[in-house]
């Protein structure tokens, strides 16, 4: 709630401040002054409406020709703008204790402007030029109220525009939920519906046709990531992966998930542990790509890494991806850049819960981890230099 102060310098300012707020607007463009800027509630409201296009392009993709890449770039465009709106949101809870604080400060002297701006605006034209003295001293108050007329002026534009800045905030608060709540539906639809587009499909090319018999083995007696990774590489395929140049990529690909670095390869966590790959944290259920044509070499529960994704984009690469709450595909597709590889687990809050964790800031919105490892033959290397968001300038 904002404080009592303001609201009522709002009420105020409803009746005494149009008029002078228009004229000192109109005389700052006479003056050649720059045009207001876009304020971070008018920022807000952009990405609001973003999202509302992403949400009706969700609903739009259910349908058509190439179903599973529509649906693909619908929910990662919807996860882009609902990042946008929570930022947006954030800044402008910001910017409205900003303001609470600085009408809060100024309160005493607010009260005076107003004072003197309604006794201006309800005071007869005709007496303002009268004054007990005499004519010599009506002129001379005429001549400090021409000076005085002008910095109250803009100060009470300066006023209208915070208040109206808190008004469009409010707003945009108010409506945030049922935004959200329509997002929220419109992506679990979205999400099901390539869920099942991806168990019907049919139409991927294959490396071979069954898992290999000695993946199972491999799989029941690996006991690291690495162990198996290992195991892996040391397999034969019958056909060999994309022809294309990864490593010529480096700079160039898109995270596979749409988050915020955690940890580099090699930085160690809490318990001091290292690990070679990247830490990305991302908010339930965001959708997992693979950034270049690849073969799926594995796909499923690993260890205690939840669901893992093990690619390989070109001959003597494989790019690891665990942490997954469900994979799509089987062992031996090649996947084009953009495929869907899976979701990520966890389960999307609802509107309020989004509302309160981006007016929190931080991460609170992102609770799952995807762990992104590449491996060159039979080493680790650091994957951040093959991404445009973690390469290093």
């Amino acid at each position: 709630m904002a404080p009592t102060g303001y609201v009522l310098l709002a009420a105020a300012l409803g009746l005494a401040a149009p008029a002078l707020a228009q004229e000192a607007e109109l005389s700052a463009a006479a003056r050649g002054a720059p045009p207001r800027p876009v304020t971070v509630a008018q920022d807000a409201v952009t990405a609001a409406d973003e999202l509302r296009s992403a949400i009706s392009a969700l609903r739009r993709a259910g349908t058509g020709r190439e179903q599973v890449a529509a649906l693909s770039q619908t929910i990662r465009a919807y996860e882009t703008g609902l990042a946008s709106l929570r930022g947006g949101l954030r800044k402008a809870a910001l910017r409205e204790a900003e303001i609470a604080a600085d009408l809060e400060a100024r309160r005493d002297r607010l009260s005076r402007l107003l004072g003197a701006m309604m006794t201006m605006q309800s005071s007869p034209a005709p007496l303002t030029l009268l004054h007990p003295d005499g004519p010599e001293a009506a002129v001379r108050a005429g001549m400090i109220l021409s000076d005085v007329t002008p910095a109250l002026q803009d100060e009470a534009s300066m006023l209208s525009r915070d208040l109206e800045e808190v008004a469009q905030i409010r707003a945009l608060q108010e409506g945030a939920v049922e935004l959200l709540s329509s997002g929220l539906t419109a992506a679990q639809e979205a999400r099901t519906a390539l869920s099942q587009a991806m168990q019907d499909r049919t139409d991927l090319p294959r490396r071979f046709l069954e898992d290999p018999e000695e993946l199972q083995a491999l799989l029941t007696s690996a006991d690291t990531l690495e162990a198996f990774t290992l195991g892996i590489v040391g397999m034969e395929q019958d056909i060999g992966p994309p022809m294309e140049d990864f490593a010529g990529a480096q700079g160039s690909l898109p995270l596979p998930v749409l988050g915020t670095v955690l940890r580099g390869a090699g930085q160690a966590d809490a318990a001091g542990i290292r690990r070679p790959g990247l830490l990305i944290a991302t908010r339930p259920a965001a959708l997992v790509t693979t950034p270049w044509p690849a073969t799926i070499r594995y796909r499923g529960p690993l260890l205690d890494y939840g669901n893992v994704m093990i690619l390989e984009p070109a001959e003597g690469y494989l790019l690891v991806l665990a942490g997954l709450g469900t994979v799509y595909g089987s062992t031996g597709d090649v996947l084009e850049a953009g495929a869907p590889v899976g979701l990520m687990g966890g389960a999307e809050p609802g509107g309020q819960e989004f509302l309160a964790a981006a007016q929190e800031g931080g991460g609170a919105d992102r609770t799952e981890t995807l762990y992104i490892e590449l491996r060159q033959g039979k080493k680790p290397v650091d994957p951040a230099a093959w991404f445009t968001e973690t390469k290093e300038d």
